[in-house]
């Protein structure tokens, strides 16, 4: 489902929608062979139908949009127990960059100034809005990088030894 926002929804955004929305259409045996294309290997017996879908549905999103980052990744691991989330997405929610709206993010690369404005739906380059900094970096150079890192919004942990 598009939603509503100024801004005009991404045609890619739009084939995305599209997409979910068939496999929503789709019946429990045709969930379980778009498993099978997708993952190239069979869907786990005791996945009932909402399950599929929204693994498949997740799936399409990580490969059109990005999947989560390194960072959030790790959270998710080390969070273990419910009675450690509050305490860690404090940590986690400290340590990330906080960047307000009409901020202008400057990078040089290959010898030409690059300007990533903020914008309330994510970021904006070259006339195209990216839903975040790791998608802007790619386009910019065409190779992988974590985005907060590349735009200098991440400092690399000092290796100096601490007093």
């Amino acid at each position: 489902m598009a939603r509503a926002t100024n801004h005009l929804v991404s045609p890619d955004r739009e084939k995305l929608d599209i997409e979910i929305a068939r496999l929503r259409g789709l019946d429990v045996g045709e969930l379980r062979a778009r498993w099978h294309t997708v993952f190239r290997r069979g869907a786990p017996a005791h996945l009932p139908r909402h399950l599929l879908f929204r693994i498949l549905a997740y799936r399409l999103q990580t490969d059109r949009l990005g999947d989560l980052d390194t960072e959030t990744l790790r959270f998710l691991d080390r969070s273990g127990s419910p009675a450690n989330v509050g305490r860690l997405a404090a940590q986690f929610i400290k340590r990330r960059t906080d960047l307000r709206v009409g901020t202008v993010l400057v990078r040089e690369w290959d010898g030409q100034l690059h300007r990533v404005t903020v914008l309330a739906d994510g970021f904006g380059w070259k006339d195209k809005i990216y839903p975040n900094l790791t998608k802007v970096a790619f386009a910019l150079t065409g190779t992988r990088w974590n985005g907060p890192r590349f735009f200098g919004l991440r400092d690399k942990p000092s290796t100096e030894a601490r007093p």
